[in-house]
């Protein structure tokens, strides 16, 4: 999956991701916000999600569907992030910079990416 997915399809594809297979009504319930949105109007978001290989539909009986993510949260964040970081010219630092002046990264943050930053130099050294 490498197209991107707007704000509204990340909103179902938590609600995916949380409660695993789910109809398109509990979909529309599992959905936050002070809108609410009309059953079509959601229906057509997952079948684009379908179309974009973010949902896999499954026939249940009859005419009934469910459906169930195709891609994990962390596969979606990535393609966030590249698309992110493709934009401002492969840059992490004004990322970085950003997320401490809005107070976003915490330490647990700072420790957890020394950690990252550690097993992936390790990983370099045995390659």
């Amino acid at each position: 999956m490498n197209a991107r997915l707007s704000k509204l399809e990340f909103s179902i594809m938590e609600t995916l991701w949380s409660k695993g297979r789910v109809s398109i009504r509990e979909i529309l319930e599992g959905l936050p916000g002070k809108k609410r949105l009309s059953y079509n109007t959601v229906q057509t978001m997952v079948y684009r999600l379908e179309a974009k290989g973010a949902v896999t539909r499954l026939r249940m009986s009859g005419n009934f569907h469910m459906f169930e993510p195709a891609i994990t949260r962390e596969a979606a964040q990535r393609s966030v992030i590249d698309e992110l970081l493709a934009l401002i010219g492969g840059e992490s630092r004004p990322v970085v910079t950003r997320l401490i002046e809005t107070g976003k990264m915490t330490l647990e943050d700072v420790e957890y990416a020394e950690k990252a930053l550690q097993e992936a130099r390790r990983g370099r050294k045995r390659k």
